[in-house]
């Protein structure tokens, strides 16, 4: 793979109307703008992102945490520009040096396909259809379109979110560019070779679209022709990767400090673990300086985060060849040197044995599958058998721009899919008390 190639301001559906002016570098700012002023990336401010919303604690939520990880995106692909302009000049007339507002786009729209209740949603969904009652539609659909459905993730949501030309909107989705959408597909293959690691980038309904976009863009193809489709990864990926994992590692630890999971001490020795001595005496004396303890612990974190960006550009940057060659293997967090690394590991397995298996955090999955089960099951059955009394009640609540009178069943599911994925923890609940009967309007 090349630069020159990889980083290209096309807009998808918009190919036609293509001009290549090497002076238009304000392709990628355009997605940016695009994403935050959608009605997607809005709702994210009603979605968990681990633990529960609302509070009388502030914790983080998917927007918050989606403008962070943009935030850190941004920084590791201004870095990683600036070293890689220093050792190809050659590039200098190219968009290498947008690296940076291409990641932060991609950083935006990253959670966007994730559906509500945080990753226990990701799991309702897979396992309705897997364990659940969805169980009885597989023989009602293809081998490839069962994979689709029980292995549901959030990143190829994100994917057909943004490139799906939904009922009454513009051909090519958000009409992002070619890198920015290549830049979000952390798996970019089909459910078919997901395994149990339940990971895949993109659906069935939109496997031509990424292979367009990666035969333009000249990502390389491991898959041999009449098997199941497979690239390696496009570099940016590995830059949103590492802003996620970044975020979310050092974020959570600060949240859960907030909700008084772990001591003032636990969280200070976790933050601390990512400086050499030498720099330690600095870091102490400013926190001397500052006598408030949620301001000593947000400094901590944020000088952890600069140690983060620093080595993970290193990291990408050192091996450029093996990143462009597609031989490069794990995520930049797990090729970091010591005593970095070793900190990183330390954060997830606090977070893995304190953490995610709190009360709350747990409470949360626990509603989100039954919120979520109930509401697929009730909708699937709605838009089989659409001339049910009941059935046109449900169909009624649904916007239009999903298609839930999709020729194949498969068409109809995904609608299905899109409608629920796209609601917030709090209209979720909110229809599903309804449904219920437990919640009614005011008489």
């Amino acid at each position: 793979m090349n630069w020159k190639q990889l980083i290209s301001n096309k807009r998808f559906g918009l190919e036609f109307l293509h001009e290549n002016r090497k002076d238009d570098r304000t392709e990628f700012q355009r997605d940016y703008d695009r994403l935050i002023f959608s009605a997607p990336f809005r709702r994210l401010q009603n979605k968990t992102q681990v633990f529960p919303l609302p509070g009388s604690i502030f914790v983080h939520n998917r927007l918050t945490h989606s403008l962070e990880v943009s935030c850190v995106g941004r920084s590791l692909g201004s870095e990683a520009a600036a070293v890689l302009l220093k050792k190809h000049p050659e590039l200098a007339d190219t968009h290498l040096s947008e690296i940076g507002s291409i990641v932060s786009a991609a950083c935006l729209a990253h959670d966007l396909g994730n559906p509500p209740f945080g990753h226990s949603g990701e799991k309702a969904i897979g396992t309705y259809f897997s364990e659940g009652k969805g169980l009885s539609l597989r023989p009602l659909v293809s081998d490839a379109e069962w994979e689709d459905l029980t292995h549901f993730e959030g990143n190829a949501n994100a994917f057909r979110l943004l490139t799906h030309q939904f009922r009454g909107r513009r051909a090519g989705g958000f009409v992002m560019t070619y890198s920015t959408l290549a830049s979000i597909v952390k798996y970019p293959y089909s459910s078919r070779l997901a395994g149990k690691k339940q990971k895949f980038g993109f659906f069935l309904s939109e496997e031509e679209d990424y292979r367009r976009i990666a035969d333009e863009l000249g990502i390389t193809r491991i898959s041999k022709e009449g098997e199941p489709l497979r690239y390696a990864r496009h570099p940016l990926v590995y830059l949103v990767e590492a802003a996620d994992d970044i975020c979310y590692q050092m974020m959570d630890i600060e949240d859960a400090h907030k909700l008084k999971i772990l001591t003032t001490e636990e969280t200070k020795d976790l933050y601390r673990r990512f400086f050499r001595k030498e720099r330690l005496g600095h870091i102490d004396e400013i926190c001397r300086l500052v006598t408030d303890t949620n301001e000593q612990i947000a400094y901590l974190r944020s000088t952890a985060i600069g140690v983060l960006i620093k080595e993970c550009t290193r990291v990408f940057t050192e091996n450029e060849d093996a990143i462009l060659n597609g031989t490069f293997e794990g995520a930049l967090i797990r090729h970091m040197a010591e005593p970095v690394k070793d900190a990183y590991l330390h954060c997830s397995q606090t977070a893995f044995d304190k953490i995610y298996c709190a009360k709350d955090v747990l409470d949360i999955e626990l509603a989100g599958y039954q919120v979520i089960t109930t509401l697929i099951d009730l909708m699937i059955e709605a838009v089989r058998f659409p001339n049910k009394a009941y059935s046109k009640l449900l169909i009624n609540r649904v916007s239009q721009q999903y298609d839930v009178q999709a020729p194949t069943l498969y068409g109809k599911i995904q609608a299905v899919l899109d409608y629920i994925s796209g609601m917030t923890d709090v209209y979720a609940l909110d229809l599903y008390r309804k449904i219920n009967g437990n919640s009614l309007p005011a008489v």
